[in-house]
C-alpha cells in the first residue's frame, strides 16, 4: 500500500472533476475541499445544473467562481478561480481537471464519463459502484494501458474494505472471511420490545432471549433471524459493493445471497468461521454482509469493513483479547474492524494517491471473480422495462445475487447491464436473467462487460 504525506498538501492543487455533483457523496466531498488547500473542484456535472449552484453555494464557494457551461469553449475560457457547472458527461473532455470522481451511480453515464476521463489521460476514483461491477474490470486495463489510475474511492465501503484486506494479507494473517454490515442498524429496545431499521419498526421481544450468541452459533442466528423477518434487510447495493470487492481481492461470495446474519460485533469471529468450527461459511476466503444488532446505547458499527482471520500463536491473541479485540470464544479466529466509512471526508485520499503517487487501492488489478446478477422475483413478461431506482438502485422485477465467476453462466448478465433494458423473452420467477433476455442492453456496457470477461485466466487469486 502506497503512504501518503499527510502533513503537507501537494506543491499545485490537484483538480477534479465531479459527476453526480448533487448528491449526498458528491456532497460530503466538495465540503471536505473547502478545508484542504491542495484540492480544487473544476468541473461539476450534474442533471440539475441550479441545484449543484445553490448547494455550492450554501456550503461556502462564492457564487461569482460558480459558472455554467454548456459548450467546449465556456469551459475552456474558464480562469483559474472559477469552477465550470455542467449538465452532460460529454462535455467533461475540454474540462481542466487531472482526476475525475466519478459519482452518477448511473451505469451508462458513469461509463461513458469513466472512459473519457481514461482515454483522455486523466485517473478516475470511481464511486459508482453499478458502473464498477460491470465496466471496471475493462476501465482498469484501459488506464493501464494509458498510464493512468483507476480506482474504488477511499470513504466508500469497497475501497476501505480492498485496503483493510490488504493491510491483514500484507501481515502475513490467515483470512477466514471479509465483509461489511449493511447501512442500517438493528437498534432493539428491551425495555419495549420494539426493534428499528432506519425508519422501520417492528415489535420483537423475543429478541431479548436471543441477544447473546448461545453455543448453538447457527439455532441463535435462526431465532434472530425470524424474530426480524418483518424487516428487509438486504439491498441491491450491498451485492453490488461485494462484487466490487470481490473483483478487487480475488475472494467469492460463499453463498449467491450472502448469509446477512443478525450480529453482534463482538460475535463476529465467532460467526464467520466455517461450519465445521460452529460457525456459518462452507468455505475459507469469501466476502459476505452483516447486519449489526445492537442496544439503543451502544455504539454502531457505522456501515463499517470488517476481516476475520485465524489467531496462530494462542499466547499473543490472549494478550490482545485482553486489551478488548474481538477473539472468538475458541481463541482460533479474531476479527480485526473498522466502525466507519466517511464518505467523500475520506475520497480526497483517493484524488491524492491517483494524482501524486499514481497509485490505486488494490495492490493488483481487478479481474472478473464475481458475477452481481440478477434472478426474477416475480413472472417478467416479453416487454417488461427492468427500471432502476430508489435509493440503493433496486431493479424492478429482479432479486440481486452474487455468483462465483467460476460456477456463473457464460452468458448470465449483470444486474446493471440489465437496468433500463427491455426484455426479448418471458423470464419465470428464480431464473437467471442472461444477455440473450435483453433487446436493448447499451453497446458499450456490452463491450466493456465482455472484454473485462473474456480473459479466463487469473480468475482466482493463487
Amino acid at each position: 500500500m502506497q503512504a501518503i504525506n499527510t502533513t503537507k498538501p501537494p506543491s499545485a492543487p490537484v483538480r477534479y472533476a465531479l459527476t453526480g455533483a448533487r448528491g449526498g457523496f458528491a456532497r460530503t466531498l466538495l465540503a471536505q475541499t473547502l478545508h484542504m488547500p491542495g484540492l480544487r473542484p473544476t468541473v461539476l456535472c450534474d442533471l440539475d445544473t441550479e441545484g449543484t449552484i445553490a448547494m455550492c453555494t450554501e456550503l461556502g464557494y462564492p457564487p461569482e467562481s460558480l459558472r455554467t457551461c454548456s459548450r467546449p469553449d465556456d469551459l475552456a475560457a474558464l480562469s483559474h478561480d472559477e469552477i465550470g457547472i455542467i449538465h452532460e458527461t460529454a462535455l467533461l473532455e475540454q474540462g481542466p481537471f487531472d482526476v475525475l470522481v466519478e459519482a452518477t451511480g448511473n451505469p451508462r453515464a458513469g461509463t461513458s464519463a469513466a472512459r473519457t476521463a481514461i482515454e483522455s489521460g486523466r485517473h478516475v476514483v470511481m464511486i459508482s459502484k453499478e458502473v464498477d461491477s460491470v465496466a471496471g474490470v475493462a476501465l482498469a486495463s484501459l488506464a493501464e494501458e494509458r498510464g493512468v489510475v483507476y480506482t474504488p474511492g477511499l470513504g466508500d465501503q469497497p475501497a476501505n474494505l480492498v485496503e483493510w484486506y490488504e493491510r491483514a494479507e500484507f501481515l502475513g494473517l490467515d483470512v477466514v472471511a471479509i465483509g461489511k454490515s449493511g447501512e442500517y442498524d438493528l437498534v432493539f429496545d428491551p425495555d419495549t420490545g420494539r426493534v428499528r431499521h432506519l425508519d422501520q419498526q417492528i415489535t420483537a421481544p423475543e429478541l431479548e432471549q436471543v441477544l447473546t450468541l448461545g453455543e448453538d452459533v447457527p439455532a441463535t442466528l435462526a431465532a434472530r433471524e425470524r424474530a426480524v423477518s418483518g424487516i428487509r434487510r438486504s439491498a441491491a447495493a450491498d451485492h453490488c459493493e461485494m462484487a466490487v470487492v470481490a473483483n478487487w481481492t480475488g475472494l467469492p461470495p460463499d453463498v449467491e445471497t450472502m448469509h446477512y446474519p443478525v450480529v453482534r460485533t463482538a460475535e463476529l469471529a465467532d460467526v464467520y468461521s466455517l461450519t465445521t468450527d460452529g460457525g456459518i461459511l462452507t468455505r475459507s476466503g469469501t466476502v459476505d454482509v452483516f447486519t449489526v444488532l445492537r442496544l439503543p446505547e451502544e455504539a454502531s458499527f457505522a456501515g463499517g469493513v470488517f476481516v476475520v482471520v485465524r489467531t496462530g500463536d494462542r499466547v499473543s491473541w490472549e494478550t490482545l483479547a485482553q486489551k478488548g479485540h474481538v477473539v472468538s470464544r475458541s481463541g482460533n479466529h479474531a476479527c480485526l474492524y473498522l466502525p466507519y466509512h466517511l464518505m467523500g471526508v475520506e475520497t480526497p485520499l483517493s484524488v491524492f494517491r491517483a494524482a501524486a503517487y499514481r497509485s490505486a487501492v488494490g495492490s493488483r488489478p481487478p479481474r472478473t471473480h464475481a458475477v452481481l446478477a440478477g434472478r426474477a422475483s416475480e413472472p417478467l413478461r416479453e416487454g417488461t422495462v427492468l427500471d432502476m431506482g430508489g435509493h440503493h438502485h433496486e431493479v424492478s422485477g429482479l432479486a440481486p445475487v452474487l455468483l462465483d465467476a467460476e460456477d456463473a453462466p457464460d452468458d448470465v448478465a449483470p444486474l446493471y447491464l440489465a437496468a433500463h433494458t427491455t426484455l426479448a423473452r418471458d423470464v419465470a420467477p428464480g431464473e437467471l436473467v442472461r444477455l440473450h433476455d435483453l433487446s436493448d442492453p447499451d453497446e458499450e456496457l456490452l463491450a466493456l462487460w465482455r472484454e473485462g470477461t473474456g480473459n479466463p485466466t487469473d480468475r482466482r487469486k493463487g
